[in-house]
């Protein structure tokens, strides 16, 4: 199945749909209103100036709109139920904003005629866009259930749990591509024709094999080798499901069975589509407007940095982010150069590396700063947990294993960790701030990122980041 043609299949009918009806709408208009205020003909009308300017406009607010209600993010496997209301909420919204915003400067004879064009508009937005939806969807499952579109899996994992869940997978829609050996010398639990590799293979049979999801049914029963697994897959982009039982303590995630079948997807959380679109573009508007509002405080920290002591402005390391991709952290200076000389150690409190200057920053935060960048680039968001070494990620998944699950978001510049634990010195410490970004993944949305950024601006005007 090809993600990306199915979503264009709702973006193309969406604007010619907003379009047809705008233009619809225009005729009500024209003769409701714009006849008595000089125009002597519908086409004249059609063709002004502003007319055509919506004629393009109006169908591209429509797609931004269903864009960020989180429409296009999943475009297989939707309900139709939950279509249904996608559509009626977002088309109410978008009825609204356009009504006030551009139908309203029209100076009708009566003010019954506001009421015809917004419920005219209204029910023909909705009733056009609904039922071009409901036939994109109805064809896609009816293609599924036909075995015409299969998803392509990958099963990783050569036991019998795996050719039991293989089996039952084939009835809901899937095409097993094959068996991966994840584990040297393994016993498979059936002949090796089916079973095109092990892990150094992926790369290789992902693309061969058009593979849409792998399947990881864990041969091993040691919870450390399964998240050494799940790190290994999580840069290949690819959802992931995991078979578990739900009493094994390693996934504090919510357990969704697919027809019985006890899976996660330990790439998704429960975060609204609506809410991650919102929140990655709130990111990037809100990171480029404090790099250019705030680029004097930028100048005059970086100078002070550079007079405190010698070394660098900034300083730079590896951290491991979204779905376990390393990446370069970006902070001011804060201590002495070279202060990690016998591996890496966690700040403590009167740390001796820190210079005077370095104290101030990290008292006021000021130290997280030049980590918009971070943000504008899409390797964090401003709110998130907060992103560790991996030598610090190694000792606490060997206690708290589900720390994995903080990978399926983006870390952020501030977290719920930080503003109700702080800085941790330990790797108990770090465990114990883990509950609280825990609590952050399992609870996330928008109301909740405000919360944060609220006591982070307090913690910094307040002086107690450390």
């Amino acid at each position: 199945m090809n993600s990306a043609r199915q979503t264009a299949k709702y973006v193309i009918t969406d604007f010619l749909v907003a379009a047809v009806v705008w233009m619809s709408l225009n005729i009500i208009r024209y003769h409701e209103v714009a006849q008595y205020e000089g125009f002597h003909s519908l086409g004249s009308y059609l063709l002004f100036n502003q007319v055509l300017k919506g004629e393009i406009l109006i169908p591209l607010f429509w797609l931004i709109l269903y864009y960020f209600s989180g429409y296009y993010n999943r475009p297989f496997r939707k309900s139709r139920l939950d279509e249904l209301f996608n559509t009626f909420i977002t088309v109410t919204i978008g009825v609204v904003f356009v009504f006030f915003v551009v139908v309203l400067d029209d100076l009708p004879d009566s003010f019954q005629i506001y009421y015809t064009v917004f419920f005219a508009y209204f029910v023909m937005q909705f009733f056009a866009t609904y039922v071009c939806r409901y036939l994109i969807t109805s064809h896609a499952l009816r293609k599924v259930e036909r075995r015409e579109w299969l998803t392509n899996a990958l099963v990783i994992g050569v036991g019998k749990q795996a050719v039991l869940l293989s089996d039952e997978l084939k009835k809901l829609g899937y095409r097993i591509m094959g068996f991966v050996n994840a584990e040297n010398g393994a016993k498979p639990a059936f002949g090796h024709d089916g079973i095109v590799g092990n892990l150094d293979d992926l790369g290789r049979l992902i693309p061969a094999l058009s593979v849409d999801e792998l399947i990881v049914v864990p041969d091993s029963h040691a919870d450390e080798d399964t998240i050494r697994l799940l790190y290994s897959l999580y840069h290949f982009n690819l959802p992931i499901k995991v078979r578990i039982e739900k009493s094994n303590p390693l996934f504090r995630a919510e357990i969704k069975s697919i027809h019985g079948i006890p899976l996660v997807d330990v790439t998704m959380n429960n975060f609204s589509d609506a809410g991650k679109n919102i929140k990655y573009a709130m990111d990037k508007i809100l990171s480029v407007c404090f790099l250019i509002l705030f680029s004097p405080l930028y100048l005059y920290l970086a100078v002070h940095v550079k007079l405190s002591s010698q070394g660098p402005v900034f300083f730079r390391q590896e951290r491991i982010g979204y779905r376990g991709r390393p990446f370069i952290i970006n902070k001011f200076r804060t201590m002495y150069i070279n202060p990690e000389n016998n591996g890496p150690l966690l700040t403590e409190k009167d740390d001796p590396r820190v210079t005077p200057f370095g104290r101030f920053l990290r008292k006021y935060r000021l130290d997280e700063l030049p980590q918009f960048w971070n943000v504008l680039i899409g390797e964090m968001s401003l709110v998130g947990p907060r992103p560790e070494q991996r030598y610090y990620i190694d000792r606490i998944v060997k206690k708290a294993p589900y720390y994995y699950l903080l990978h399926n978001v983006r870390p952020g510049i501030t977290s719920w960790g930080m503003v109700k634990y702080g800085y941790a010195d330990t790797v108990e410490k770090m465990i114990e701030r883990l509950n609280y970004d825990i609590m952050y993944y399992e609870n996330m949305s928008l109301t909740l990122d405000i919360t944060i950024l609220i006591y982070t601006v307090r913690t910094v005007f307040t002086g107690k980041g450390i």
